[in-house]
């Protein structure tokens, strides 16, 4: 479900999961623990990529409606550990966004240093209040910080899904391509960091990450609880239940 490339001194995480790369507990956990690892086993940069026309369908929901209330807990703790190591590595990261990424899949995208998307017919937002899910404060605050305030709630509060063109022209992500060349792309912008000098680059990266960090740890301490009930929540859980049907529907049609 997670493929790793080596690019030289770049590492590809591929997201591998068909048909949607959708984010399920395992894949959570298998993201983060390499995202983690990459730096000290070597790599000084990585890209994160999907399959040609899908990066990710955003989190497993028939899995997670399946979970209980401490498996729930544990898969939010893995997210936002995986959040939390994009956002504090001492390597660059890169996403190659190689189609469609709604909610999880651009949530992962606006922790990377750079977003390179697809071209063409393919949607990127973070549509959780269309789910009934609440935007966590820290993934807000990520979001303000890629595309700005007025932006970021014009996009989180309807949980709008908007084209490529759309999301380059509002800063979601920083360029487009042919889907065949993000990666390449996403390699390219890598190895144009790696050529500056490393302690400059990655002293100045610190600083300017460092508010991504701090977000974290000023999160509540109640902040995987609150998420939690709210997911087990009458509408929550009739948003949820309704999306299923409807993917369902559109499966069999």
């Amino acid at each position: 479900m997670l493929e790793r490339s080596e690019h030289g001194e770049i590492l590809e995480l591929r997201l591998a999961r068909p048909p949607a790369n959708a984010l399920d507990p395992a894949l959570i956990a298998a993201l983060a623990d390499a995202v983690a690892a990459a730096p000290a086993a070597g790599a000084r940069a990585i890209v994160i990529s999907g399959s040609p026309g899908r990066f990710s369908g955003g989190l497993d929901v028939p899995a997670l409606l399946q979970l209980d209330r401490p498996a729930m807990e544990q898969t939010l703790r893995d997210f936002f550990r995986l959040l939390r190591a994009l956002a504090a590595s001492p390597v660059p990261i890169v996403a190659a966004i190689t189609g469609h990424a709604p909610a999880g899949g651009a949530v992962i995208s606006i922790f990377c240093d750079a977003r390179i998307m697809a071209e063409g017919d393919f949607k990127i937002g973070l549509n959780e209040v269309q789910v009934g899910l609440s935007l966590p404060r820290v993934i807000h605050s990520a979001l303000v910080r890629v595309v700005g305030e007025r932006q970021a709630e014009r996009l989180s509060v309807a949980g709008l899904l908007v084209s490529a063109s759309e999301a380059l022209r509002i800063g979601l992500v920083d360029e487009l391509v042919p889907v065949e060349a993000v990666v390449e792309r996403a390699l390219e912008q890598c190895r144009d960091l790696l050529k500056l000098p490393p302690r400059a680059m990655a002293t100045t990266r610190a600083l300017s990450r460092s508010g991504l960090v701090t977000a974290f740890d000023a999160q509540e301490a109640d902040t995987y609880e609150r998420f939690v009930e709210d997911w087990f929540g009458a509408e929550t859980q009739g948003a949820m239940r309704a999306l299923v049907a409807r993917l369902q529907s559109k499966s069999r049609g």
